[in-house]
């Protein structure tokens, strides 16, 4: 069967015009010709015209393709696999694209009707975190920050009061902030700690993300590092970093309020720390620290011991001095590595 190059045109969606700029540039050149000279192309032909459209698709060029197609590479099965792994990244851009769009209609809409220059920010800002995020980690970056929100901006507020006062980083309050601030960007990275180093690195690159979408300042990060760089200086006293490393997270500071509370309870009635409801709250503290070592409890007990030879540690903690020393003496009979 052969097809005159206006037919294969209309069978193809091609105009007779790129065929017969392909047959120019020896690229698809028919194998027959009519008795007067038309060009007529056979299944051979039409088969390589399939082969360079679905290299067009994957992007590249014209003078790219006769090299690849005169190979080895013009297999069907090549060509065909080629074409999926195309139309496969197409798949993931446009859920890429889609992704970033629900958020920028989401982030813009909640409040009163954008402007130019929100249009412009909110598109700048999705490029930038494009460059260190895929849309579905943004999606639940932000969808958790949305959760703790409020929590965060009173926190960035009492920093500033801090700030304003010029308290020194190594006073107990700003201590206290700042292990409020670590526990909140853990709990909104879920604990991911190669989430939390991608944001900072983002954060210290690109100017564009100071201050928004609740980000601190760079005045206030630079505070709030140092205050930071302090504690860990602290640990490291102690403790090796492949320790350090081993920490998956702080506990929480309800399942220590609750401890506070038991504790509190057992000391205004009396109760004695060697005695059975005491070892119970001890053991329950101990578990505690034993799931955020990581499940090693020598680790964890150093953790408590150094916590109590570094005041500053404990700066914030909802377990008061009184409660920890009364469940210390408890805890020391449960654990040998307590004393």
């Amino acid at each position: 069967m052969h097809l005159k190059v206006g037919e294969l045109a209309r069978a193809t969606g091609l105009t007779v015009r790129t065929l017969h700029h392909y047959d120019a540039i020896g690229l698809l050149r028919p194998s027959a010709r009519s008795d007067a000279g038309y060009r007529l192309y056979t299944e051979t032909d039409v088969a390589r015209l399939h082969a360079i459209q679905a290299l067009r698709l994957l992007g590249l060029p014209l003078a790219e393709l006769q090299p690849l197609l005169d190979g080895q590479g013009a297999s069907p099965e090549t060509i065909l696999q080629q074409q999926l792994r195309a139309l496969d990244g197409q798949i993931r851009e446009a859920t890429q694209l889609r992704e970033r769009l629900a958020l920028l209609h989401e982030g813009l809409l909640r409040g009163e009707s954008p402007t130019m220059d929100d249009w412009v920010r909110s598109l700048g800002l999705m490029a930038t975190y494009g460059k260190y995020f895929d849309a579905g980690e943004l999606r639940d970056i932000f969808q958790r920050f949305r959760a703790m929100e409020v929590e965060w901006r009173q926190l960035l507020a009492r920093v500033r009061e801090v700030m304003d006062a010029d308290l020194a980083i190594d006073t107990p309050e700003v201590q206290a902030l700042t292990r409020r601030w670590l526990m909140l960007m853990h709990e909104w990275m879920r604990g991911d700690y190669a989430l939390m180093e991608r944001w900072g690195e983002m954060y210290r690159r690109e100017p564009a993300a100071h201050g928004a979408r609740g980000a601190p300042p760079p005045d206030m990060l630079a505070y709030i590092e140092r205050a930071i760089t302090l504690r860990l200086g602290l640990l490291r006293e102690h403790f090796e970093d492949h320790e350090l490393r081993k920490v998956v997270g702080p506990v929480p500071d309800t399942e220590l309020q609750r401890i506070e509370d038991d504790g509190r309870k057992l000391l205004e009635t009396g109760k004695p720390p060697g005695g059975a409801a005491a070892r119970a709250v001890a053991r329950r503290w101990l578990g505690l620290l034993e799931r955020a070592a990581g499940g090693d409890l020598a680790l964890a007990s150093r953790f408590a011991r150094v916590q109590e030879a570094h005041p500053l540690l404990l700066a914030g903690s909802p377990i008061s001095p009184q409660v920890r020393a009364f469940l210390r003496t408890a805890r020391e009979a449960l654990d040998p590595h307590a004393a």
